[in-house]
This record gives structure tokens, C-alpha cells and sequence, in this order.
């Protein structure tokens, strides 16, 4: 369980050197990216899958989208989904959903980022709530987390493009939703 002082006792315990972006509210990663004055392909979004009977945190820029194919390759799962706000709420109950810092081992979650996060010196990306962001070196954030890192989100998605639609397999009698963009 994390809260925002959670996220930043955790970070100061690491010795990491962080910033605290503090912003307008904002729901979606384009707009948390707007808001925090971060390139959309520089903010990290997380996600929240279910690999077999794993949970995971998947961390991608936020201007991708997950890709089911390449998730289910790195972890060699045969069925993934995205996790339903209700499971959120039990896995990740200090923070508000869509919020969530890619801190999988504070939840007891494992933690998968996409290789091109990795090309970025820093990462950008949700501190619990919806008006608050951090920014901390990404050799500090794979020193503290230990992620399994792996190519797990299509291109970007430009402006304007037609965007194909990627689907799940639906599990859940409401799960009809488009689960890439990970707009949470």
C-alpha cells in the first residue's frame, strides 16, 4: 500500500533524487502530460495486467499502447487482461485508480517497463493521485525496482491517425473496453 508520503519515504530510504510536479487535475496520460509540461512519449503511464494468475504493473510511455502479442511473449502467457477497477482498488488501495507510481514492489507486484523507457535518462509518472507527479533518473527507478524490461507497447500513436483497434479477450460481463491506450 502507497500513498504519496509512502512514494516519497520510499524514494528518500533509495537516496534518490526526485522531483514533486505538482499540476492541474488530470485523468488521462495525454493530459497528465500536458499538465506536468512532459512530451507525452517522456511520461510514463502504468498499467495493471493480469498474466495467468500474476498481477503485474506494465509501464510504457504514454503514447503508446500496450500490445497483447508482445506482453504475452515476454512474460510466455497464454492469456492477459487488464486488471478491472474493482481489482485496482483491493491491489492498490492508497492511491486513486489511474494514479498508480510504477512501484510494483510496494504492492507486492511485479514490475515489466517497455525498452524505450529505457532510453530516457529520467522518468515522469503518476504519484498516487491526480494533481501530483514525480520525476527521478530512470537508473534510479530500475536500481529500486528491478523490472523486467522488455519491448511490450506498439509505436507511438500519432495526433489525428487513425488508431487500429486492439482488443482483450473478455473476461468480465463489463470488460468490453479498448484495454491498449490505457487511458485509465
Amino acid at each position: 500500500m502507497a500513498k504519496l508520503i509512502d512514494v516519497i519515504e520510499y524514494l528518500n530510504r533509495g537516496h534518490v533524487h526526485y522531483q514533486i510536479i505538482s499540476h492541474m487535475h488530470a485523468y488521462t496520460a495525454h493530459n497528465t502530460a500536458l499538465a506536468t509540461h512532459v512530451p507525452d512519449s517522456e511520461l510514463a503511464k502504468t498499467l495493471v495486467l493480469r498474466a495467468g494468475d500474476q498481477f503485474w504493473m506494465a509501464v510504457l510511455p504514454a503514447d503508446h499502447r500496450l500490445s497483447e502479442r508482445k506482453v504475452k511473449k515476454v512474460l510466455e502467457a497464454r492469456h492477459i487482461r487488464l486488471a478491472h477497477e474493482e481489482e485496482l482498488e483491493l491491489l492498490i488501495p492508497d492511491c486513486q485508480v489511474g494514479a498508480m507510481p510504477p512501484f510494483g514492489n510496494l504492492y507486492g507486484l511485479p514490475v515489466l517497463v517497455d525498452k524505450s523507457l529505457t532510453e530516457d535518462d529520467e522518468i515522469v509518472f503518476n504519484a498516487c493521485t491526480h494533481t501530483e507527479a514525480v520525476r527521478m533518473k530512470f537508473a534510479d527507478f530500475e536500481r529500486l525496482v528491478k523490472p523486467l524490461i522488455g519491448e511490450i507497447a506498439e509505436r507511438p500513436i500519432v495526433r489525428g491517425e487513425h488508431a487500429p483497434e486492439y482488443r482483450f479477450e473478455a473476461t468480465h460481463p463489463d470488460d468490453t473496453n479498448n484495454m491498449m491506450s490505457g487511458e485509465a
